[in-house]
C-alpha cells in the first residue's frame, strides 16, 4: 500500500513566487542588509527557524518578534486573497481516495495558515492527515524528521511514500527519509539541485500523471 504526502507551499498552492518576493525584496534586506543570503538555503523551513538560522549566519538586525510578526501578516494577505491552488487538486485527491490511497499534507508552514488555505480552497476533511512541522518536535527540512512523522501517522513505511516537493531542502528532507520522491520544479526556486528526487515534473497533469501512476 501506498501513501501520498504533499507539501503545500508551491506545490498545493502557489505560494512561492509571493514569498520569494517578498523574502528578497521586503525581509531580507532588513533582516540581513549586509548579507547576500542565497533563498535556497532557507526555502522549506519554517519561519521561525529560518530567522535562528540566520542570525547564525549572519547576524540579524530585527528581533525576532519583528521577524515574526511581518511574516504572520504577509501570511494573511498571502493565503486569503492571492494564491491559486493546484490545478485539478480536488480531482486528483478524489481519484487518491477512490483507490484507498491515504494522503497528507505535510507543511513547514504554523496550522493557522494551514487552516486558511484549507478553508479558501473548500479542502477540510480532503486529507487523512494535516501536519505542521510547526507544531511536532522535529527538525526543520532538510532533516527528514517531518516525513518519518507523517509516513508513521497514516501508518505507511517512508520507502513507500511518494513526498511531492518543490523546494531543495524539501526534497533532500523526503529523499533522506527514504521516501520516493516527485519533484514538482516551479520558476520561484530557479536551478536547484533536484538530483535526490525519483522524478521531476514541470507542471500540474505532469504530476497528477506521475503521483497516480506511482501510487498505482
Amino acid at each position: 500500500m501506498t501513501a501520498v504526502l504533499f507539501d503545500m507551499d508551491g506545490v498545493l498552492v502557489d505560494s512561492e513566487d509571493y514569498w520569494v518576493e517578498f523574502e528578497r525584496e521586503e525581509l531580507l534586506p532588513v533582516a540581513v542588509p549586509d548579507a547576500d543570503v542565497d533563498l535556497a538555503e532557507v526555502s522549506g523551513m519554517n519561519f521561525r527557524e529560518i530567522y535562528d538560522y540566520l542570525d547564525e549566519e549572519y547576524e540579524t538586525a530585527i528581533t525576532r518578534e519583528e521577524w515574526i510578526d511581518r511574516f504572520e501578516a504577509f501570511a494573511e494577505t498571502l493565503y486569503t486573497e492571492h494564491v491559486d491552488s493546484l490545478d485539478g487538486l480536488h480531482d486528483l485527491l478524489a481519484e487518491l481516495d477512490d483507490r484507498d490511497v491515504p494522503t497528507a499534507l505535510v507543511s513547514s508552514s504554523p496550522h493557522d495558515w494551514i487552516g486558511l488555505v484549507l478553508d479558501r480552497f473548500d479542502l477540510a476533511g480532503a486529507f487523512d492527515e494535516v501536519i505542521s512541522a510547526d507544531e511536532i518536535e522535529a527538525a526543520s527540512k532538510p532533516a527528514p524528521d517531518v516525513f518519518e512523522y507523517a509516513a508513521s501517522e497514516v501508518g505507511i513505511p517512508t520507502e513507500e511514500c511518494v513526498v511531492v516537493e518543490d523546494s531543495e531542502n524539501g526534497i533532500e528532507a523526503a529523499a533522506r527519509a527514504g521516501t520516493i520522491v516527485v519533484a514538482y520544479r516551479i520558476d520561484a526556486h530557479g536551478d536547484i539541485d533536484l538530483s535526490p528526487a525519483d522524478v521531476v515534473v514541470d507542471d500540474a497533469a505532469e504530476l497528477r500523471e506521475e503521483v497516480l501512476r506511482l501510487a498505482g
